[in-house]
Formats: C-alpha cells, sequence, structure tokens
C-alpha cells in the first residue's frame, strides 16, 4: 500500500511547481534556517516537508530498518530510529534499526551515543565492499529503506544506487537526497557538487535500474530538498 499524501497525484511524473524567483529567494531562507536546525539538541540538516514525507514511506512501507547513506552529525539517524520506535509500538513493524554510515564518525558517535538501535559503520560510499558489510548489519527479512545523503556527486550517488537499491523490497523506497545542487535557481553556494540528477536518471534508464520508478508526486508538500529524488521500487 502506498503512502497517502495530501494533493499527490495520479501521475507519478508529474512535476512539481517551476520556482519564480520570489519562491526561489523563501527557498533559501528555508535552507539558511535548516543548515541551524536540530533534532533532539543535535543537529539536522532535513526539510520539515521531507521529514513528513518519510513518515508516509516508513508507514506504508512497514519499514523497520533505514540505511542512511551520511551520517553527518547523528540527528537524522536519531530522527528515524525515533521514528521507527513510534511505529513499532503502533505494531506497523516487528523491528527498530538504523545503519548509518559516514567516512567520519566522529560527530555522529559523541552525538548519539551507544544505542542498540543505531548502528554507526565508518566507510567510503565508492568503495565497492561496503554494500556487503551492510548486509551482514541487515537483521533477517529486514524491510529497508535507503537514503542516499552523501557527497551529491555523480559517482557517489551512481555508486549509491547500484550497490544499495538491492537492499529495497518491491513497493519500498530508495530516497536520494539534494538533488537541489543541480538546480540552479535552488543552488546556495557555488562550491556546491553537481551530479546527482543526472545520476539517478543515467541509472534508472540502465538494466539495474530498470526495477525502480522516478514518483515525483512525493515531493507533495510544496518545498523539498529531494527534487527528482524519490524513487519506488516496482519489481
Amino acid at each position: 500500500m502506498e503512502p497517502k499524501i495530501p494533493r499527490i497525484s495520479e501521475d507519478p511524473g508529474r512535476a512539481p511547481l517551476a520556482y519564480d524567483r520570489d519562491l526561489a529567494d523563501l527557498w533559501r531562507h528555508r535552507l539558511r534556517t535548516v543548515l541551524f536546525d536540530s533534532y533532539a539538541g543535535i543537529p539536522m540538516y532535513k526539510f520539515p516537508e521531507d521529514l513528513r514525507v518519510y513518515e508516509h514511506l516508513l508507514w506504508a512501507g512497514r519499514v523497520d530498518t533505514v540505511i542512511e547513506l551520511g551520517s553527518a552529525h547523528g540527528g537524522s539517524a536519531l530522527w528515524f530510529a525515533d521514528r521507527l520506535r513510534t511505529f513499532r509500538e503502533h505494531g506497523r513493524c516487528a523491528a527498530a534499526t538504523v545503519i548509518s554510515v559516514d567516512i567520519d564518525l566522529s560527530h555522529a558517535r559523541e552525538n548519539v551515543g551507544d544505542r542498540r538501535d543505531i548502528r554507526l559503520l565508518e566507510g567510503d560510499m565508492l568503495d565497492p565492499g561496503l554494500p556487503a558489510r551492510i548486509e551482514a548489519e541487515l537483521p533477517r527479512g529486514a524491510r529497508c529503506l535507503v537514503v542516499e545523503d552523501g557527497p551529491h556527486t555523480y559517482e557517489a550517488t551512481t555508486a549509491a544506487l547500484e550497490g544499495f537499491s538491492r537492499f529495497v523490497p518491491v513497493g519500498g523506497w530508495f530516497v536520494v537526497e539534494d538533488g537541489t545542487v543541480d538546480e540552479e535557481a535552488l543552488r546556495f553556494r557555488d562550491d556546491w557538487p553537481r551530479g546527482v540528477r543526472r545520476a539517478v536518471t543515467t541509472w534508472l534508464a540502465s538494466p539495474s535500474g530498470s526495477g525502480f520508478e522516478l514518483r515525483r508526486d512525493f515531493e507533495a508538500y510544496g518545498m523539498t530538498t529531494n527534487p527528482g529524488g524519490f524513487l519506488r521500487r516496482t519489481s
């Protein structure tokens, strides 16, 4: 069963409204706010609108395990763990596990501490052996949501899609974050990387990406940092 999100379209390819100048200015203002935001006292750089969509995806998919590629300060790992634990208490899933990966986990370890439901794993998304290491950490029969929040380059996003899409069950989701780096009107800094959207488009057209569809209609709340990043597994 798919999540029910307000104002969702019947057309999986429908794009959200185009950004005009005033809306782009508002988006930049919102982004500046998020850069100083936190969850439970830990920095977390996600729009509330995107977190709301994640709640729908977790609930509808009966997700019990989140694979997060990019830990940063650990705020989003804690948020995902708290949501999963709450949904488990509602009887929606059998477990609540977050596996969060980053090259440098010093901040995340300091902020998250020693929790059984959050497993911090040091690794590079470009390492071809990383998916096997993650697989060894997965609970048996895990229903995974994969969130790619890494370097936001063509190479890193491609490696994540190629290596971790296999952990998504049919009907489940792979979310590629921060495709805004490729939207000229939404680029916040000149030194931002590029290539996320191109990586997604290229991968979806490849044999390994043929079992996924792009769902622009899940950019449902008007603003997102993940345009073109909500990918649903269909087969």
